[in-house]
């Protein structure tokens, strides 16, 4: 069976449609208005084998806080669906990806509870172009708290931010793909209360 989902968000300040299938094979389509934003996204579905389709039209004219803000909201709500009871599931992920002088490292845990701890601090108050790279926090945050997702991003070297960036979002897709791997061993919940929620 295909663990996929797909959802469309409408608020007054954005429109997000997103279908992401866990067990793909890399196909993307990515459109957010950002390229750098569409960048990232592609890596990370890309180096976690998913297809993921997203499109989104936000307030870009304020800036992109709303549009990366609700992206994070939507592929974590995607993300959990696809994934369902979690029965079967590998449930934790980890990754460490070096890009050039950049080395990332994401560790994750589908424990139904969001939790994120993010530490960047190489990259206090960098840019890429004009987008600020503090708006990939609000990302992750959105991500983990619609997701139920305990996670952890970690750039344990780096000064370039595209270098940066990129190695964590390609850890998060290898974290992810691990985490919702179904182990054969495992015929139920993997946790001791029987249930993640």
């Amino acid at each position: 069976m295909l663990r996929q989902a797909e959802l469309t968000r409408r608020t007054k300040e954005t429109e997000i449609a997103a279908t992401l299938v866990l067990d793909g094979s890399g196909q993307i389509e990515v459109d957010s208005g950002v390229p750098f934003f569409d960048h990232m996204l592609t890596g990370f579905a890309r180096h976690g084998f998913f297809d993921l389709h997203f499109k989104a039209e936000g307030d870009l004219q304020v800036d992109a806080h709303h549009l990366m803000e609700d992206a994070g909201i939507v592929l974590g709500q995607v993300v959990r669906e696809a994934v369902g009871d979690k029965a079967g599931i590998t449930r934790f992920g980890a990754a460490l990806i070096p890009m050039d002088d950049a080395l990332a490292q994401v560790a994750l845990d589908l424990s139904g509870r969001p939790f994120l701890r993010y530490e960047l601090p190489t990259l206090r108050s960098s840019q890429v172009g004009n987008l600020s790279l503090h708006l990939f926090r609000e990302f992750f945050q959105a991500l983990v708290n619609s997701g139920g997702i305990n996670l952890h991003v970690d750039l344990l070297a780096g000064e370039e931010p595209h270098h940066a960036m990129e190695a964590i979002f390609k850890a998060l897709g290898r974290a992810l793909d691990a985490a919702v791997r179904i182990d054969d061993r495992n015929r139920g919940i993997p946790s001791t209360k029987g249930v993640l929620a």
